[in-house]
């Protein structure tokens, strides 16, 4: 599971990014609105972790910026505002849950675990067409054949299955897949596209990875 952290509190974010990893969690930060922006809309997130008080964009704005482009990953609001006409603007800007700080780490686990079952983000497998990947072995299947993948290969796979119909670009492969510091070029998305291409075709899938320049892949499955 991939969470974003967007706050501005630099050791706070990078602490609670730390915490996130201890606990097996994917966690990246991000210290203003507008980065956060940029991140969040790439699609590669199950859960973003959102300060109000922010930089560039503010947190409110930036949630009802979010669901306005159909953006529909769980938003953990976090703020020092407690009161409730505060809480009851975030919640409507929309967010999903609202934690004041000082929050116990405890907590906070305890609510990204309870937005991830509620938004049915804990799965063992994910499907598109008559495909199946395994989440658990990294192992893609097609009626009686299967064939395993490296862990990049599970990892863009994933991204395309979760996106499904929906274009990801290249940026936001290399990104989610590579890291954000890492010096891997778009080229290394190419190349692994082309291993999955070649995995689905030797189990027999109907899905196929398909690209439209400037935009990036997509799923089809064909009849």
């Amino acid at each position: 599971m991939k969470i974003l952290i967007i706050e501005d509190e630099v050791r706070l974010a990078d602490s609670m990014a730390a915490l996130l990893r201890q606990k097996g969690f994917e966690a990246e930060a991000v210290y203003d609105g507008e980065a956060g922006a940029d991140y969040a809309l790439s699609g590669v997130y199950d859960l973003l972790i959102l300060d109000v008080m922010l930089p560039k964009i503010d947190g409110f704005t930036l949630a009802r910026s979010l669901r306005a482009q159909h953006l529909g990953t769980p938003i953990l609001m976090l703020t020092a505002r407690s009161g409730l006409e505060d809480r009851i603007t975030g919640l409507n800007a929309g967010a999903d849950y609202y934690l004041p700080k000082p929050f116990d780490s405890r907590e906070l686990l305890a609510c990204i675990n309870a937005l991830l079952r509620r938004q049915g983000a804990q799965v063992d497998e994910l499907t598109f067409g008559n495909t199946v990947l395994d989440l658990q072995s990294a192992t893609l299947l097609c009626g009686d054949r299967s064939v395993r993948l490296s862990a990049k290969e599970f990892e863009v796979m994933r991204l395309l299955l979760k996106a499904g119909a929906k274009n990801l670009s290249k940026e936001a492969i290399l990104t989610a897949v590579w890291g954000f510091d890492s010096e891997a070029v778009e080229n290394h998305v190419e190349v692994y596209i082309g291993f999955l291409r070649k995995k689905l075709l030797s189990i027999g899938s109907n899905v196929r990875i398909e690209s439209i320049r400037r935009l990036g892949y997509h799923l089809e499955a064909t009849p």
